[in-house]
């Protein structure tokens, strides 16, 4: 199955941000691409208020997202924001097409570095996995790269996780997130399919609004492509019997205790 993984650089305006979607939707199905991802944030960045931008599922943005989806023929996967609690929104990963119209809230909120998503943005509580074509795809958004525990109940049931990200800079931030995707493939015996929001071409601040550096990791950790830190696109040829042929080999689901 051929994924695209759509490394862009969300603006503040989700109208704007709908227009790269569908032209690089386009762009991902002409090139045979069964499942295009783009970034966590792309229906908007980071570093503005979220509650005006938040909409539910049955919204305008993403029913349009669920148009683009069929018109292509194809599935894709966007970070959104939905309404939350006492005020707050949903960090919400929108999964649209072939029958499927769903959305995975983002477990693991980014308070460190400085930042407090929870000001913000409502938790999720439970993993999320659907099925494309006979594969069994997790879901995971950004700072739930650093909770192995996650990765490994999806590897129970999924061969591929797409991992969508709008990574803060910062020093030895790039090195981290380099190593984290490549660990949790190694974790869970699954392809890592990253895809990062590109580094913008200005500074807005603290809030984390992307490094790049989207990335396919094989199922035994080795990075099979990368980007740099621009916009851009990978095309990923994902062979779950790689999948099957590494758990065989390095049985760490299998062997695990805890």
């Amino acid at each position: 199955m051929r994924i695209a993984l759509c490394q862009i650089s969300s603006t503040a305006d989700p109208v704007t941000n709908l227009v790269t979607i569908r032209a690089e939707v386009a762009r991902a199905a002409e090139a045979g691409a069964r499942i295009v991802q783009f970034p966590e944030a792309a229906q908007c960045r980071f570093g503005v208020p979220l509650a005006p931008i938040a909409e539910p599922l049955d919204g305008p943005w993403a029913t349009a997202v669920r148009e683009i989806a069929a018109e292509h023929g194809v599935v894709v996967v966007a970070g959104m924001f939905t309404p939350g609690t006492d005020g707050r929104v949903t960090n919400t990963t929108l999964v649209t097409g072939a029958d499927l119209h769903l959305g995975y809230a983002k477990i693991h909120l980014f308070d460190a570095f400085g930042f407090r998503e929870s000001d913000t943005v409502t938790p999720g509580g439970k993993p999320v996995t659907f099925e494309v074509d006979g594969t069994t795809f997790g879901l995971a958004t950004c700072y739930d790269v650093r909770f192995p525990e996650l990765f490994r109940t999806l590897a129970d049931t999924a061969a591929v996780i797409l991992l969508g990200a709008s990574w803060g800079a910062g020093p030895g931030k790039a090195d981290q997130w380099d190593l984290l995707v490549r660990a949790r493939a190694l974790d869970s015996t699954a392809y890592v399919l990253a895809c990062g929001q590109a580094l913008p071409a200005e500074d807005f601040g603290a809030a984390p609004t992307g490094i790049g550096r989207s990335a396919v990791v094989s199922p035994l950790g080795a990075v099979l492509d990368r980007l740099t830190d621009g916009p851009g696109t990978l095309l990923s040829d994902v062979d779950t019997s790689l999948v099957e042929e590494a758990r065989r080999t390095l049985p760490v689901l299998a062997n695990r205790r805890l």
